[in-house]
């Protein structure tokens, strides 16, 4: 088993469950109210979404109601953080929370999280492959970054919220340049625990 993929797939996979109660418990609080379109803000007024730096937790639902959304974003959130936790190192584990993902993403479980779980379910699917490659210097450089970069993916993105407390308008102002940063250290996790399961195999 390689144990750095699985910590990876593991941490994305239950970051992305945690999606589905953050977003559910606002969309339970509007009520049994029917959205204007597929795309919504989990948050109702007074949040304005061109205000603040998150745009008021923006997800997407296929169900007509903002009550049932939020019950289903947090079921479902709820049943990936476990499957992440427990069984995505099983066979067929990092599809099944693939699939997962693509359910929360559908049920009001956020636009972000959702994604970054399918990406952690496609980890996932690597956890149990045998290591056939050879390590070479590149691997080993990369393989220092581990576990670094996953702890700083953590660290950013449950921090935004303190950061964005008191940094509003610079956040909202940034443009691509928080979710470029979101993605390189995404694949700076992902890539640094292939290097560092590479390197434990021939070791």
């Amino acid at each position: 088993m390689r144990k750095a993929t699985r910590i990876v797939a593991l941490s994305l996979g239950v970051f992305a469950g945690f999606g589905g109660p953050e977003h559910g418990v606002f969309e339970i609080m509007r009520g049994h109210i029917r959205p204007d379109g597929l795309v919504i803000a989990s948050m109702g007024p007074p949040c304005d979404p061109e205000q603040v730096w998150h745009a008021c937790e923006p997800a997407m639902t296929i169900v007509p109601s903002y009550l049932i959304t939020g019950i289903l974003a947090v079921i479902v959130g709820i049943t990936t953080m476990v499957w992440a936790a427990f069984f995505v190192h099983r066979r067929r584990g990092g599809l099944v929370l693939m699939l997962l993902s693509m359910a929360l993403l559908l049920v009001g479980g956020g636009l972000f999280p959702p994604l970054i779980g399918i990406v952690a379910g496609a980890v996932g699917t690597r956890i149990n492959v045998p290591v056939t490659r050879q390590p070479s210097r590149l691997t080993g450089l990369l393989a220092k970054l581990w576990p670094w970069s996953l702890i700083a993916f953590l660290a950013w993105t449950l921090g935004q919220f303190a950061i964005g407390h008191f940094f509003n308008e610079w956040l909202l102002n940034s443009g691509f340049l928080v979710p470029l940063l979101i993605v390189g250290l995404i694949g700076a996790a992902i890539v640094s625990a292939f290097a560092r399961d590479v390197q434990r195999a021939v070791g």
